[in-house]
């Protein structure tokens, strides 16, 4: 199954019982009819099979686990959960190579960002908008290009980084450590120069990654919400409003760049395509944070196009301009339609 998943180049299969295997092709589920349904039994065989003793044990009490998986020269992110009482699974293929930003159709403007001696890059947008392909492509040029200690930590890891002019780093969650606190804390004292953090969780990992940014360290890490400064906000409101007032100063100071991105349908080809939104910490938007008004973020972003920002509704426009994503697609995706609707 996972080789059919590899050869029609699916992003995921589904293993559920009482259903056919099923694949995830260009965003659309096709359940494999040339299969049988797969049973409970069926599953929990399968599935099992490809797990250690210490897995097994750490499935059976938390009901759910990430890995990851190796078949030939493919990976494989795999959760497993339960789902009425059986055991389920969904594989998620990852490329065997790591691509550059040109290849992803990421802008170059991005690039420049991997310069930077310290600071905080932060990707953002739902599961599964190719966040961690971008940073990985991020921190495999600075791979190529500096002499860094680079430290990873995932859950599970996904891409291998190949020698290069850097030392990598790369440690799994519940394999390597056993906390996202404890790995990054730990972090601290190994001499590193970057750090990837897999996704900031809570607020004393938002708050560890603050730290390691403001103490000489270029840390990379992802959230989820659907625009930049939703992200902003997002990360201020996990803490209590005591502290609230010091991460702001804090965020103002060590925040370097926000990402948002979203993964697109072509309109005349098979494929995806990323659309941005991109948010430069200049010092008015360090002024903003600071002060608590990411509400005036939005204008910024629609007036500074020139400093390196875009609206996420411009990148949009720009798409749809090209011919490259449909009008329906532009609207679909958009977070905010009125603006769009100006802008078309």
């Amino acid at each position: 199954m996972l080789e059919v998943a590899i050869d029609k180049n699916a992003s995921d299969l589904h293993l559920i019982p009482d259903y056919h295997p099923t694949l995830r092709i260009a965003r659309e589920l096709h359940q494999l009819n040339t299969y049988p349904i797969v049973s409970k039994t069926d599953t929990e065989n399968m599935l099992f099979s490809i797990l250690s003793p210490e897995q097994k044990d750490n499935l059976t009490a938390n009901r759910e686990m990430d890995i990851a998986y190796q078949l030939g020269n493919s990976r494989f992110r795999v959760n497993l959960y339960y789902t009425r009482k059986s055991l389920s699974a969904s594989f998620r293929l990852i490329s065997s190579n790591i691509q550059t930003l040109e290849e992803l159709n990421i802008p170059n403007f991005i690039r420049k960002y991997i310069d930077i001696p310290q600071g905080l890059i932060l990707l953002t947008g739902p599961t599964g908008e190719g966040k961690t392909t971008t940073l990985v492509s991020l921190i495999n040029e600075i791979n190529n290009k500096y002499s860094r200690h680079i430290i990873t930590i995932e859950d599970p890891i996904e891409y291998i980084y190949p020698k290069s002019k850097s030392v990598v780093s790369q440690r799994e969650l519940h394999e390597d450590t056993h906390s996202w606190n404890i790995a990054l804390k730990s972090a601290l004292r190994e001499d590193p120069d970057v750090i990837l953090v897999g996704e900031m969780r809570d607020f004393e990992t938002i708050q560890l990654v603050l730290t390691a940014a403001e103490t000489g360290h270029l840390v990379f890490s992802t959230l989820h919400s659907n625009s930049t400064p939703e992200a902003i906000d997002r990360m201020l409101d996990i803490f209590p409003p005591n502290q609230q007032n010091q991460i702001r100063n804090q965020l103002s100071t060590v925040l370097k760049l926000v990402v948002a991105q979203r993964l697109l349908p072509y309109q005349n080809k098979p494929g995806l395509i990323p659309a941005l939104e991109i948010l430069v910490n200049t010092p008015a938007v360090g002024a903003i944070i600071r002060e608590g008004k990411t509400y005036l973020l939005n204008n910024i972003l629609e007036t500074s196009e020139d400093d390196g920002f875009m609206l996420f509704e411009k990148y949009l426009l720009k798409l749809y301009q090209a011919g490259k994503i449909s009008r329906d697609t532009a609207f679909s995706y958009a977070i905010r339609p009125k603006e769009l609707e100006k802008f078309i």
